[in-house]
């Protein structure tokens, strides 16, 4: 029977887990504290204090590998303080460092935590993680819906609780009409869209094999339609091109699945009703459709241009960059906008820990890559066993190796991958072959 204190620990993790992509729910201390820094922090301590409790200091060889890289980046991010030249660059390299430690901090209890938990466990971590998401996208629909009534849903109900501003994206207008881009919970449409790659591709294999007849068969169906109608909402390109990529990786080993009933009957039906929308406003979203669609324009040339930083830093600072988080005071200094970051995941990786640092988060994702390897052989060797389980082991590496591309190939021009959420997805990639591999 479980303790009060093991309770209130699993209480920790899974709401930690839940709320991570709620980006907007913070407060400003002079820092910003996100609701998820306080729970992932207090999970990481509580986590901590029974394991000394019971004298148990025991940590699965993945989370000593998670260790060693922790470790590792550490010393190339104090190692790269030595190029800092301001003091607005020391306090963004304060902020990153401190984001640093709790993000592998939570990454590394949190594969050991999974570690010691069942099956079970393992699969109700999964469904709070999508839940959280799923209640993110519900939020973003309704702020969509709202906005287009005339109402600020953000003012109204996350403005209170924070004391901070926030609210739907507006792209622009058409004819006198803005348009809306819902953000929901995120600080960014795109970031709303390129966190949904994670759980549409890594639900649709499991979706997909799931038995006709299976209690989850419907409700996966809907969920799954309705996180791809916030998708197409955001009209995030980097989004699209993520869930691209992703189906890419799909498609060699459920080539034939991709294309049967089970999934081309709720993607019908999300063309019905995106088509009908669509009809009732048709120049409206005609003019919109075209502007996204468009290579050319400001927002996309801002996209390109932050990789011509690239050699300029390189020259001066190859081997270590201008240190952690400081992305953003090399551009108001070299174009005087401060409202202006990366825009991309590899830039800021160049720019702020040079060659070494992104030699460094090559080689995690190697083992990123490598672990759901095992995921997947293991996968294979209990469908040789003729173990039912292999049903639901195999789909899940595979969507989260789809996943993992998809969220790469969209980090081109955002950053997400600096994110909680992204720990979390890693965590629970990298937890696969621990909780099934016992079996």
């Amino acid at each position: 029977m479980k303790t009060r204190p093991a309770r209130f620990v699993a209480f920790l993790f899974l709401a930690t887990v839940f709320t991570i992509t709620f980006e907007k729910i913070h407060w400003e201390t002079g820092v910003t504290v996100n609701l998820a820094d306080i729970l992932a922090t207090l999970f990481v301590a509580g986590y901590l204090a029974t394991r000394l409790a019971d004298a148990d200091g025991w940590l699965p060889r993945t989370a000593l590998v998670a260790t060693g890289f922790a470790c590792a980046f550490l010393l190339v991010y104090l190692t790269g303080y030595f190029n800092l030249e301001t003091e607005q660059a020391l306090e963004q390299f304060a902020k990153g460092l401190v984001k640093f430690a709790v993000h592998f901090g939570f990454l590394i209890a949190g594969i050991a935590y999974l570690a010691r938990r069942s099956q079970r466990f393992y699969w109700t971590t999964l469904g709070v993680f999508v839940a959280g998401m799923a209640v993110n996208s519900a939020y973003g629909l309704v702020q969509l819906a709202a906005a287009e009534l005339g109402y600020d849903l953000d003012r109204t109900l996350l403005s209170p609780l924070t004391g901070g501003a926030s609210s739907i994206n507006i792209y622009g207008a058409v004819e006198g009409a803005d348009v809306y881009r819902p953000n929901a919970l995120t600080g960014d449409p795109n970031h709303l869209a390129i966190m949904l790659v994670v759980p549409l591709l890594v639900l649709t294999p499991i979706y997909l094999r799931l038995e006709r007849g299976h209690r989850l068969k419907l409700p996966l169906a809907v969920l799954l339609s309705f996180l791809f109608v916030t998708e197409l909402a955001t009209l995030s390109r980097s989004g699209l091109v993520g869930l691209a990529a992703g189906f890419v990786i799909l498609a060699f080993p459920y080539r034939r699945l991709l294309v049967s009933r089970a999934l081309l009957v709720p993607l019908a039906a999300v063309a019905l009703g995106v088509a009908y929308v669509v009809t009732r406003r048709l120049d409206f979203f005609e003019t919109v459709l075209r502007q996204r669609l468009q290579t050319g324009g400001g927002g996309t040339s801002a996209h390109f241009e932050v990789y011509e930083f690239i050699p300029d830093v390189l020259d001066t600072n190859p081997l270590l960059g201008l240190g952690l988080n400081n992305f953003s005071v090399y551009y108001e200094f070299v174009t005087g906008r401060t409202d202006w970051g990366p825009h991309s995941f590899y830039v800021a990786l160049l720019v702020e820990t040079g060659i070494v640092g992104t030699a460094l988060f090559a080689c995690f994702l190697f083992f990123l890559f490598r672990r759901l390897g095992v995921a997947r052989r293991l996968g294979r060797a209990m469908a040789a066993a003729r173990d039912p389980l292999a049903a639901r082991v195999r789909p899940l590496a595979w969507g989260l190796t789809a996943a993992l591309v998809g969220t790469m190939a969209a980090n081109a021009f955002y950053l997400t991958m600096q994110f909680y959420y992204f720990y979390a997805f890693a965590q629970l990639a990298l937890a696969v072959p621990i909780v099934f591999g016992r079996r």
